[in-house]
């Protein structure tokens, strides 16, 4: 005689990038599994992939994984966490008044949002006097090599590799060059040929995208200093689910 199999209740999320609904469900004990062993090996390519096969599992193969921008997976699997394990997350936070002391504080995972900063733009102009432009395109999961990770000049090269991954086009005036019809080496030397001013308003599309972001208040429990801090990123809201407190 088989054993019962449970029923797990389905919830309905929004794409922070456009106006699609996606249903989804909890994770259950095998994928809370797979994320922990992840963690627990903190390695990046394992926490990336246990992500994406939770993500994946949760929506019901229903969305792409790797074409969604990154914002948008952050969103759905905080989405998930929240019904699988609580809405309220518990997270030890510095106190910058001292820069010693950590102190609780309660967010509640189900309020956070993707915000987008007014003035954010992914068009790039990077030479108005020949009409010179970017139109850029929101990094995804897999922009980032992991394997990359700990090199010598990793920041530098994995930072240079998101912006080539980012480029979805280069416009001349009214001629539009698809990045597809280049060659890698191609689209690289375009890059590099960049002056400072042009590197500055990449960079400034990749600090104003969109991104999960929540104020909190932070109170020092020896000085009694208060501070708000602006969590942002997956990474800040990540909590280490447990399998045995519940």
């Amino acid at each position: 005689m088989a054993l019962p199999i449970l029923e797990t209740a389905t919830y309905e999320l929004t794409l922070p990038s456009k106006d699609v609904k996606v249903t989804f469900r909890p994770f259950l004990v095998k994928e809370e599994k797979i994320l922990l062993q992840a963690l627990e090996s903190g390695e990046d390519k394992e926490i990336t992939n246990a992500l994406k096969q939770i993500v994946h599992s949760c929506t019901f193969g229903t969305v792409d994984i790797n074409t969604l921008p990154l914002f948008d997976v952050e969103y759905i699997f905080l989405q998930i966490r929240a019904k699988s394990v609580g809405e309220i997350a518990k997270l030890k936070l510095l106190c910058p008044d001292d820069n010693k002391t950590y102190a609780e504080v309660e967010i509640d995972l189900s309020k956070v949002e993707v915000h987008v900063d007014e003035d954010h733009t992914n068009n790039i102009v990077v030479d108005e006097d020949k009409k010179i432009g970017l139109i850029m395109s929101y990094p995804t999961i897999n922009s980032v090599d992991p394997e990359n990770v700990g090199k010598k000049n990793m920041k530098t090269k994995q930072m240079f590799e998101l912006l080539a991954n980012s480029v979805y086009q280069v416009y001349e005036g009214d001629k539009i060059h698809a990045v597809g019809d280049y060659t890698k080496a191609e689209l690289h030397k375009f890059l590099e040929s960049l002056d400072s001013k042009a590197y500055k308003k990449i960079n400034d599309f990749f600090d104003s995208m969109p991104k999960l972001k929540q104020d909190v208040e932070l109170e020092n429990p020896k000085t009694k200093v208060k501070t708000t801090l602006t969590l942002s990123g997956l990474q800040d809201f990540f909590v280490l689910p447990s399998l045995t407190n519940r």
